[in-house]
């Protein structure tokens, strides 16, 4: 019998969420303080604190090219 698995909402994450979302589709970690450090550095959060995954990664890849 298989574990019961958690619906998420893509719109509505928490950075735990997003680690292990962001962890399982990279095959490698990223750890919960990576995320919390791209808050600190202005990554956009829903007013209630959770992060909508479209609008973070739009933000690091706005990131990524800030300086080309």
């Amino acid at each position: 019998m298989e574990g019961k698995r958690e619906n998420v909402d893509p719109t509505k994450l928490s950075v735990e969420q997003l680690s292990k979302l962001l962890s399982n589709a990279y095959r490698q970690r990223v750890p919960d303080e990576q995320i919390a450090a791209d808050l600190e550095a202005g990554a956009p959060t829903n007013v209630d604190g959770t992060i909508n995954l479209v609008v973070y990664t739009a933000w690091l890849l706005q990131e990524m090219h800030r300086g080309d």
